[in-house]
């Protein structure tokens, strides 16, 4: 290891330790490595510019915010709940299966886990433990764990992220993580189901089938968003970026003029809120881009790529021996540093190794959205105690059978790649 480098890490470890943000400890570390290398320090802000302004597709991010924004500022929670009430509240564990459900739907507008939890996380867990149907640590670990879906059913935010550090194919990652979010909707409708008849959960008056019509056209609207966004990627009439710019557009006229739920201090909130976010992903993609020069400049993957070549190892191995790092790395740090970060490191070996860059993009997000909710550190569990006021050691408590279900599930996408790759080849994908 180079004195520069060794400087840099000693100075991001630091600052970390005594609490500073993550993408002001990496901005600062790499200043130190230009430092100690004798380089220009304006290269770290020329890097982080050319970054930002090179990669078309990074506008997505902000997009697909205003969007959500948009949705949660309307009656979207009230109309996709009653929809899912009407569809699955019918069934052993309904409010559970509910959660799940409306997860599910509202990923198809969101892309962003902490957007699902903000959006519909406390409706849901008040729903839940209405008259103690369920216990709160059960409702609580149960909506945790189901806004992980939400970045992995397109469109998705992480997979924006991981397209600009692999050049892989946001279309083609975006159906790549279809199948995969059923898998994940699938498990935790089952688990749900096991648990509601373990605690003998009595079952729920149900939605008259003459009423479902007219709630399902309550929420088609909402339902429609996702099908005009992937419609238009899919469908060869617009990029990602523009279908993004066109999915914020649809949720402001769906909740300004259809669900009339919109004022102008609504609107002007729902960007304030927007441009907070944008900015703070956007600092952790600045910090991301001048740490990634570093990492090019020590020639860090091409020294991986050749330690692996020493090594008889099989690209299943490779790839659960990555997941298991990424799962202990998810306990610590944010999805987005692992994925602007450390991923990038291993895609060459991953190349080199044959593994397909979608099958392992759509692995390696699934796998840092679990580590979201995974203790001592996953941030939606915070996010959640925010929302709700519930004790974090309530909901820690509660989480791990949800951990360990969709753990299982990951590990049935890294040995069978098909669960991923089969969609994205009905489309012409090739890889």
């Amino acid at each position: 290891m180079s004195l520069p480098l060794f400087c840099c890490l000693m100075a991001l470890v630091t600052l970390a330790t005594i609490g500073s943000p993550i993408p002001l400890a990496m901005i600062v570390s790499a200043i130190v490595y230009l430092a100690v290398k004798g380089q220009d320090l304006g290269l770290a802000a020329e890097q982080i510019i050319q970054g930002l302004y090179d990669s078309f597709v990074i506008l997505a991010i902000p997009l697909f915010i205003v969007a959500a924004n948009f949705m949660n500022a309307g009656t979207i929670s009230d109309r996709l709940t009653a929809f899912c009430l009407a569809i699955v509240g019918r069934l052993k564990g309904g409010l559970g299966h509910v959660n799940v459900v409306t997860s599910l739907i509202f990923a198809g507008m969101s892309g962003s886990a902490v957007a699902d939890i903000v959006g519909m996380g406390k409706m849901s867990i008040n729903m839940m433990i209405k008259d103690n149907r369920y216990p709160l640590g059960y409702a609580a670990a149960i909506t945790a764990a189901t806004a992980v879906i939400g970045p992995i059913i397109p469109p998705s935010i992480p997979m924006v992220l991981y397209s600009i550090v692999s050049d892989a194919s946001i279309g083609y990652l975006f159906l790549g993580g279809v199948i995969p979010g059923l898998m994940m909707t699938a498990a935790m409708m089952a688990l749900n189901s096991y648990m509601a008849h373990k605690m003998n959960v009595p079952l729920e008056e149900p939605v008259p089938l003459r009423e479902i019509p007219a709630v399902t056209l309550k929420a088609l609207p909402a339902l429609l968003m996702p099908v005009i966004l992937l419609a238009g990627i899919y469908g060869g009439a617009t990029t990602p970026t523009e279908a993004a710019a066109i999915a914020a557009a649809y949720a402001f006229l769906v909740a300004a003029f259809f669900y009339r739920a919109l004022s102008f201090s609504s609107i002007r909130r729902v960007m304030h809120d927007s441009v907070r976010s944008s900015a703070s992903v956007g600092l952790i993609i600045g910090s991301a881009l001048i740490f990634n020069y570093i990492v090019a400049s020590e020639n860090i993957p091409a020294q991986v790529q050749q330690l692996m070549k020493g090594v008889d190892i099989s690209p299943l191995v490779f790839l659960l021996m990555l997941n298991v790092l990424f799962l202990v790395l998810g306990t610590i740090l944010d999805a987005a540093t692992i994925i602007l970060v450390i991923l990038p490191v291993f895609i060459p070996t991953a190349k080199a190794l044959g593994i397909d860059l979608v099958h392992f993009g759509v692995v390696s997000v699934v796998n840092c959205m679990i580590g979201l909710i995974t203790p001592p550190y996953g941030v939606l569990l915070f996010v959640l105690n925010a929302v709700t006021g519930i004790p974090l050691k309530v909901i820690i408590k509660a989480i791990w059978p949800w951990v360990a279900t969709l753990i299982v599930t990951l590990l049935v996408m890294i040995i069978f790649p098909e669960t991923v790759l089969w969609l994205p080849r009905q489309f012409g994908y090739s890889g």
